[in-house]
Formats: structure tokens, C-alpha cells, sequence
């Protein structure tokens, strides 16, 4: 894929922290590990964040979106099974409200109606279209969901820009081999054991003071 594509170009845009899906507001769980002090400097983070990526919602929306990008496939289905799969109501909250908020906008910007799904398949609808390799789109998507990351993490820990962005630069390669790998997946790759990430996230749901939606 030419980076210079309108198609590969689109996406970009798409995914891009720019574009208005809200996703500035939900840290996955982040805010939780680092105010019990489980991710305290780079290494921990780094940590945390290839957990999620490897074994959590990285390799499930990866998947998800590789399935939805596959000719003929059920939206509704795959929409259906991400709800299911999603571990605590906030967690389902945010791939619901950023999935909403990206259909919403795309359909403004391309005057295609898109209905609201969950993120990933959300994604997977618009994109399918453009006839991008599977693989890019999914790196496109697991490169924009470990930025916000990043981004969330030098907002709310000792965490310099420096610091930040060489945790997301040494994670870029795993993007790349994952994305590989989620695009020729099957239904029965499923898969989620990153359970700190999603007790923490369930945890977040009573925090009292909180900055983050998630």
C-alpha cells in the first residue's frame, strides 16, 4: 500500500487523533493502574500497554475488524459479538460511544449512512470499501489505540514526551506482527486473558474522582 493513496490517506484521517470520536476521554483502565501505582514509570507502561495490545482488546479488535473487512461478512453479527465479548460496562460504553461518534462523522464526510456499531466494526464498514490490504487498516487502527494511550499516560503520570513516544516507537514492531497475524484470523482466534486490564477497568466503574470516562 502507497502511503500516498487516497485510500491509505482516508484512513489515516480517520484514525488520526484529530478525528472526533471522543476517544481523549476513555483510558481503558490506564487511569486505574496508575492511580493503584501498577504502571508508575516507562517500562511499566510499556508493559501494560503490550499486554493489552497482545493478549486484550488489541488482538480482539484486531480480529474483529480483519473479519468485518472480508467480503460478505455480517456486520450485525460481528457488531453483536463485540458487545458480548466486552468485559464490564464501561469497557462496552467506550467501544459503543467512539464506534457511534466515528459512523456518525465518516457518514457526514462521505454521505454514506453507516449505522452505529462498535469501534472496531465500526471501522471494518467504513474501510471495507476502499479495498486496502487487511493488515494495514488493522495496523492503522492498533497504531491509533496505543497513542491515545500514550497520550493519556504523559497526561497523567511523571511521564515526560520523550519518554512517551519511545514506549509507542519500541511497541510499533508488535503492531506490525500482530496486524499480520489478526488478518488472517477466524472466528475461533478469539481470544482475551490480559484480566488486570479488565478488573482495572471494572474497578474504574466506583472510582469516585476520575478524569477518564474508562
Amino acid at each position: 500500500m502507497s502511503l500516498l493513496s487516497p485510500a491509505a490517506l482516508t484512513v489515516q484521517h480517520w484514525l488520526s487523533p484529530a478525528f472526533p470520536t471522543g476517544a481523549f476521554a476513555y483510558s481503558h483502565g490506564l487511569e486505574q493502574v496508575i492511580a493503584r501505582g501498577d504502571v508508575a514509570d516507562p517500562a511499566g507502561l510499556e508493559l501494560w500497554l503490550a499486554d493489552v495490545l497482545r493478549f486484550g482488546s488489541g488482538w480482539q479488535d484486531g480480529v474483529l475488524l480483519s473479519l468485518g473487512l472480508r467480503d460478505g461478512a455480517d456486520m450485525a453479527g460481528l457488531d453483536a459479538l463485540a458487545q458480548a465479548l466486552q468485559p464490564s460496562y464501561e469497557r462496552l460504553q467506550e467501544t459503543q460511544e467512539q464506534g457511534a461518534a466515528f459512523a456518525r462523522i465518516v457518514g457526514q464526510t462521505t454521505g454514506r449512512a453507516l449505522p452505529a456499531r462498535c469501534l472496531p466494526v465500526a471501522v471494518a464498514e467504513a474501510a471495507a470499501p476502499l479495498g486496502l490490504p487487511r493488515e494495514d487498516v488493522i495496523a492503522a487502527y492498533l497504531q491509533a489505540m496505543l497513542t491515545n494511550l500514550v497520550t493519556i499516560a504523559i497526561r497523567h503520570m511523571p511521564l515526560g514526551q520523550g519518554a512517551g513516544h519511545g514506549v509507542l516507537a519500541r511497541l510499533l514492531p508488535s503492531v506490525a506482527e500482530l496486524a499480520t497475524l489478526a488478518a488472517h484470523a477466524r472466528m475461533d482466534d478469539f481470544g482475551n486473558s490480559c484480566l488486570g486490564a479488565d478488573l482495572a477497568a471494572m474497578e474504574h466503574e466506583t472510582k469516585e474522582v476520575r478524569l477518564f470516562r474508562t
